[in-house]
Order: structure tokens, then sequence, then C-alpha cells
């Protein structure tokens, strides 16, 4: 069973909704990728998503486009995110860590190269945003032949005919979008996300996280009574833009408990 099933089942059976923060890796700082994982971790989260930087991130706005470009402009490479994850693994043995990027760093390597080296790494699972569920059948069976869980998006005007092809190539959870735009946006509406997850779990028999537009405790508490985890991106990457020196760490972990809190203690 993957890191990611276990601690999905571990969830269900604690009755205890997921969060799953994002950060960039190489982002504010390369040297700190790993502590800022560890911080994530030691404040509660269940899965952790990295980013991989991306020259051109189009689901990403502004707040996440810059750490990109932050990291690119310090030498951060998918090999360099690769090593990121194996030094985490010295460490943490049991939070899964998924990559969430783009195509083109891992075209570039190669699917197959690459899904040897992440797994060799401890990678968990790999979203791809600019891989259609369509498409990518021959990408997520090279995945799952290492052990890694291929995982993708769905949005509020996913058809019934795309859900369908998600839950055909899927594992792991599913990455719903709770907005039309990109990362970082405000307009939530937990009703619209509500009404629309019968139609998912219908079709996909995997956890459902819910992301974008998730800054605070109080929304993702409101919006895990819909679904299964919750994402949170925008909001870490702007703490570790704001945030001097040593105090980075402390600040992060301390956001992410506080939503763990809220998480574990809804009415």
């Amino acid at each position: 069973m993957s890191r990611i099933k276990t601690k999905f089942a571990a969830l269900t059976r604690d009755r205890r909704k997921g969060l799953i923060p994002f950060m960039t890796a190489g982002d504010p700082d390369p040297a700190r990728t790993v502590e800022f994982m560890h911080a994530l971790a030691a404040g509660g989260a269940d899965v952790i998503e990295l980013g991989v930087p991306f020259s051109d991130p189009m689901a990403d706005g502004p707040v996440i486009q810059r750490s990109s470009e932050r990291a690119l402009a310090r030498g951060i490479t998918l090999r360099r995110v690769l090593d990121d994850v194996r030094v985490f693994r010295e460490r943490d043995r049991d939070t899964p860590v998924v990559l969430m990027g783009y195509a083109n760093p891992i075209e570039r390597m190669g699917c197959e190269a690459f899904g040897a080296a992440a797994r060799e790494a401890g990678v968990d699972g790999v979203l791809v945003v600019d891989y259609p569920p369509e498409e990518a059948a021959e990408f997520a069976d090279t995945m799952r032949g290492h052990g890694i869980d291929p995982i993708f998006l769905l949005a509020p005007t996913s058809t019934d005919e795309r859900i369908a092809a998600l839950g055909r190539v899927a594992s792991g959870y599913v990455y719903y979008v709770s907005l039309k735009g990109v990362t970082g946006a405000a307009n939530l509406d937990v009703s619209s996300i509500a009404g629309k997850m019968p139609a998912i779990k219908a079709r996909v028999p995997l956890p459902i996280g819910v992301g974008f537009g998730i800054r605070d405790a109080a929304t993702a508490r409101a919006v895990a009574q819909v679904s299964d985890a919750v994402v949170i991106g925008s909001r870490i990457v702007q703490l570790l833009e704001h945030t001097p020196g040593q105090d980075a760490a402390h600040v992060l972990k301390a956001f992410v408990a506080e939503v763990r809190h809220a998480l574990d203690h809804a009415a």
C-alpha cells in the first residue's frame, strides 16, 4: 500500500480530514527547502505538495509565479527537487510527498527515467498540471509501475465524461480546483464545491482534496466539511516570501498547526 493510500486510510479510520500544504522547492532559500518540509510535517501536514519550479506556470497566480521565478533564478531544477526529497526521507519515512508541476521538465528527463528517479528519492505522487487525464494513460501506467500515484486535477467546469476519464487513470487522491481561475484567487464558494462532490464521488473511488482559494483556518474548516482534504498553497508561499530569516520555519509550522487544529475541532 502506498504512503498516500495508507495516510488517507488512517484519516478515514480516525474520522479526520487531510491537510495538504504546498510549497515551491527552492524558495525562498534553496538551502532550506528540506527544513521547511519538516516544519510542514511537524505542524500537522498529512501530505506535502512540493512545487517543481517552471518558467510558465499557467495554473498559478502571481504569488506562486514569483516563487517559481525566484527558485529558477537560484538554479533549482527537477533533479535538485528530487535531491531535496531524498534528504527529507532521511528523517521522515512516513509523510507522503507529491511533486506538483508541469510536463516540460519531466518530458526532458524522460518519463521512465523520471519515474525511476522519483521513486528512488522517495516521491509518492506526481501531479502534472498540463497532462489531461484523457491523454495521460501511458504516463499514469509508467508512474504506477514505479509505485508512484498519478494525481490529476478536476475543476468546476469538468464534465461527467472528463470525471470518468480521470477515474480510469488516477490514483492516490483527486485534486479538485475549487474555482475558475488561478491559484491565490479569493472568490471561494463552498456551496458550489459541495454541489460538485456527488458527481465526482460517483465516478472516482478516491479521496478528494480541494485547493485554490483556501487561505486560513476558517476557510479550510468550511471546505473540509464537504471534502476529504484541503490544499493550501499561495498563503504558505506568501508566508515564506515575507517572513525574515530564521523565523520562517517557526511561522510555517505555527500556521499549519493552526489549520490542523481547526480541521480537528470543527463544530
